[in-house]
């Protein structure tokens, strides 16, 4: 049975971008890392992309955080650095307006409900890595979740961060208390 690696949102904008904070940058290297050896192990590897259009600033999002980001055919809405040569393998893409993906959901489901039929788990595990840790790390860990309650859903600490280090652990807690295995936490 396949793993998931489920890449999230680790775009120019929250690295080096509009959103872009200090650590971010040192994610590049372990995430690549991770990707190339789910692609070796010959497991399926998904991205998310937080995908906003040029009226940001007028929906419910853009008036509580007034930061245009990740505009559709911008570089900020690019994948990072030497990740985003790593797009090319990737099982699916998935673009979303919001914090946690719909697409996603809706194909974990479909593979959920496949894999029922044959008396299975989809996946033998979800792995999710990416930006931001707070907010759509933690909104995509819990759809997962939901789509494939019986799939162990797992965090990369190590492959997260938040611009602010304190709700990156409260993030990882709350993860940790939604049975959501959060490992390489220091």
């Amino acid at each position: 049975m396949k793993r998931l690696l489920v890449v999230v949102d680790f775009q120019n904008d929250f690295v080096d971008g509009a959103l872009g904070f200090s650590g971010a940058e040192r994610l590049e290297g372990p995430i690549a890392e991770k990707i190339r050896a789910y692609y070796d192990a010959y497991d399926e590897v998904v991205f998310t992309f937080d995908t906003h259009r040029r009226d940001y600033l007028n929906t419910q999002e853009g008036r509580n955080l007034p930061v245009e980001h990740c505009i559709d055919g911008t570089p900020g809405h690019d994948l990072h650095g030497s990740v985003a040569g790593l797009l090319d393998r990737a099982t699916a893409v998935f673009d979303k307006p919001t914090f946690g993906s719909e697409g996603l959901f809706d194909w974990l489901r479909t593979a959920q409900k496949a894999a029922e039929e044959l008396g299975r788990a989809p996946f033998e595990s979800i792995e999710l890595v990416g930006l931001v840790s707070n907010i759509c790390v933690i909104a995509n860990a819990v759809l997962a979740k939901t789509a494939c309650p019986e799939v162990p859903v797992i965090v990369d600490a190590a492959c997260t961060a938040s611009f602010d280090p304190s709700l990156n652990e409260k993030a990882l807690d709350v993860m940790e208390g939604l049975q959501i295995q959060v490992i390489n936490r220091r």
